[in-house]
């Protein structure tokens, strides 16, 4: 028997990858990752041709058995039918109602039935439901913390985008408060001085209060938008991913404090899968032992 193996593609506004990933083991096959810069502002026939070159590469080693492709794809997207709804976001303007679906099925001699599309968002938390941190959690939240702020559920092991960046919160919507232009906003008000971001203040925790400050408060901001949203949908994992996961350590005391001051336990856990977490999660969509 064949193994199964699926191709995981990742497209975002400047760049497109795309890995084999074993389903069987649930594991990137070495060495297969193929990447390109794709500028978002070119024609439909410059964006799909640069897609399509770089699938047909990732496939290269792939001689037989069927092809299945699972492509994590910025909203808005009608995901089921394969068609981009993406117009006034400065990208893929040219692919406005296109079947993308149709369009790949046919520059790739790849059936239909066999590309599937997730948000890209849910495929990160797919990814990490599937393979990574929170491997046979059933209800999970999932957080991409950076310039924006991305989020997903996953429940009965399906994950969706849940679209919770312009929830409203505290004095305006979560993103306001949840995103690298916080901190950098918010340590300018406390310390007069400016910072390019979020790495800057790790690297000054340790020896300058007001950075200390900043990642408490994100802590606690972070805790009482979860609050609410744990509360509601029994989550018991969140999966925190994005640039600012890799500053957790010191805004996590803060946040767990928080939350089990509210009486709630939830596990809070870093992506293990970080940025070939969409790529697996992607894939994963073309297991059809999934339910």
């Amino acid at each position: 028997m064949e193994k199964p193996f699926a191709l995981g593609v990742d497209i975002g506004g400047s760049h497109i990858t795309a890995a084999l990933v074993d389903l069987e083991t649930r594991t990137l096959v070495k060495d297969s990752i193929k990447r390109s810069p794709v500028n978002s502002q070119e024609s439909k026939e410059v964006i799909l041709s640069a897609w399509c070159d770089i699938i047909n590469k990732a496939f290269k080693n792939i001689k037989n058995g069927a092809r299945n492709v699972g492509i994590a794809m910025p909203g808005p997207f009608n995901y089921s039918e394969g068609i981009s709804l993406i117009k006034d976001q400065d990208k893929f303007k040219s692919l406005y109602q296109i079947n993308v679906k149709e369009e790949l099925s046919k520059r790739l001699d790849i059936p239909t039935e066999n590309i599937h599309f997730i948000n890209d968002a849910a495929g990160f938390l797919q990814g990490e439901v599937f393979a990574g941190a929170a491997k046979g959690n059933a209800s999970v939240l999932g957080l991409t913390l950076g310039t924006g702020l991305g989020s997903s559920l996953c429940l009965d092991y399906k994950a969706f985008d849940a679209d919770l960046w312009n929830s409203e919160f505290l004095d305006g919507i979560a993103e306001d408060y949840l995103s690298t232009r916080w901190f950098v906003k918010r340590f300018n008000q406390l310390s007069g001085k400016a910072v390019a971001g979020v790495k800057e203040l790790v690297e000054i925790v340790e020896t300058d209060h007001h950075a200390t400050m900043v990642f408490m408060e994100f802590g606690y901001n972070l805790a009482q938008f979860l609050i609410p949203i744990i509360k509601k949908h029994k989550i018991d994992t969140v999966i925190v991913g994005g640039n600012i996961a890799q500053s957790f350590s010191a805004f996590a005391p803060e946040l767990i404090a928080t939350l089990k001051g509210n009486g709630i336990d939830t596990d809070i856990k870093i992506s293990e899968l970080k940025e070939h977490a969409a790529l697996i999660g992607a894939a994963s969509c073309c297991d059809l032992s999934l339910t």
